[in-house]
């Protein structure tokens, strides 16, 4: 598809979904194609110096900028931290990147500032590098935020979409939804008899508990822009495996279910930024829900079951026994969530 095409797209859909899939799929691979690139993971893992390193890098466009449970600072810190944690890497560095609109409240950047920082000590990393951009009045929607992660592997297990198998049980770490409603909530001035906090949390105490007690874990996905079903389809094609969720099993909290029934989501497509899949060997299942429970008491559960190889799809049986596959959305239900 020609470049043209593409720009005309992401301005009439603002990206998201199957046109973010396009774009990355047949223009940003193949142009930059390589090994690491092609495993379609959260971050390239690669050897350094007989060491294996993992690496990523994201953008954060969030608005509002502050919302319950969190701002665009922590976001920044705990995605960058979490997208390394799912290569099984143990995170150390960050960089940076501030893209200022003229005129931005200093004491609002300050807090923002003083919350990376928190999050960063919280999360056992260091921001070491960085850069600051200032951009004309009116260009910048106030502040982005790009953060690049370095960490490093210290296991001999190979964490990667093409290592799931036919058997392997799907487990989440806790409920799904809150980040996006929170921000949504916030975005159009609603207000629900529960409050409704961000998720925003770094991954790294829940993935290494299962690591560090040698669970069988195949393959990590943190369940992030596009939430659980885009997250699954994304593995179900890397892996070209056959996913089924119960739908049933999936922990979505009332009020949650309860906003996305007002504003017409499905809070399976609905971002969080605590929450992380693990595909894990069937014996090792009950040992990983009791480890996650200690480390991330938000009512981990075994979700679905890889249960076809050589066919790419996520199939959702309903309360009622009933089949549907999911699909990606063409557009995003919630953009400027992350």
């Amino acid at each position: 598809m020609p470049m043209q095409k593409f720009s005309q797209i992401l301005l009439a859909h603002g990206g998201g979904g199957q046109l973010t899939h396009q774009l990355i799929e047949q223009l940003f691979i193949p142009t930059f194609e390589n090994t690491a690139l092609s495993c379609r993971h959260d971050g390239a893992v690669l050897d350094v110096h007989h060491a294996q390193i993992a690496f990523t890098t994201d953008s954060y466009v969030v608005q509002p900028l502050c919302f319950p449970g969190g701002n665009i600072g922590t976001l920044a810190v705990n995605g960058t931290v979490n997208d390394v944690a799912m290569c099984g890497a143990r995170p150390l560095y960050l960089s940076a990147g501030f893209i200022l609109e003229e005129g931005f409240s200093m004491p609002l950047l300050q807090d923002i500032v003083d919350s990376m920082q928190q999050a960063a000590q919280t999360a056992k990393v260091q921001i070491v590098t960085g850069d600051t951009k200032v951009v004309d009045r009116g260009r910048g929607d106030g502040l982005f935020i790009n953060t690049a992660g370095i960490g490093i592997i210290e296991h001999a297990c190979k964490i990667a979409p093409q290592q799931i198998q036919v058997g392997d049980v799907v487990i989440i770490n806790g409920d799904i939804g809150r980040h996006g409603i929170a921000i949504m909530a916030m975005r159009e001035g609603l207000r629900f008899e529960s409050a409704i906090e961000s998720d925003c949390a770094a991954l790294i105490d829940p993935v290494f508990a299962l690591l560090d007690a040698e669970i069988s874990v195949h393959c990590l996905r943190d369940l992030t822009r596009g939430g659980l079903a885009s997250a699954l389809i994304e593995l179900s094609e890397g892996a070209a495996m056959q996913i089924q969720l119960d739908e049933a099993a999936i922990p979505i909290r009332d009020e949650v279910q309860g906003a996305c029934e007002i504003l017409g989501l499905d809070p399976l497509y609905v971002a969080n930024e605590g929450r992380f899949v693990a595909f894990v060997a069937p014996q090792d299942a009950e040992r990983a829900i009791a480890l996650l429970e200690q480390h991330s008491p938000h009512n981990p559960r075994i979700v679905g079951h890889v249960i076809q190889s050589n066919s790419s799809a996520v199939i959702l049986k309903n309360k009622l026994g009933v089949e549907r596959m999911i699909t990606r959305l063409s557009g995003e239900q919630l953009p400027r969530i992350c």
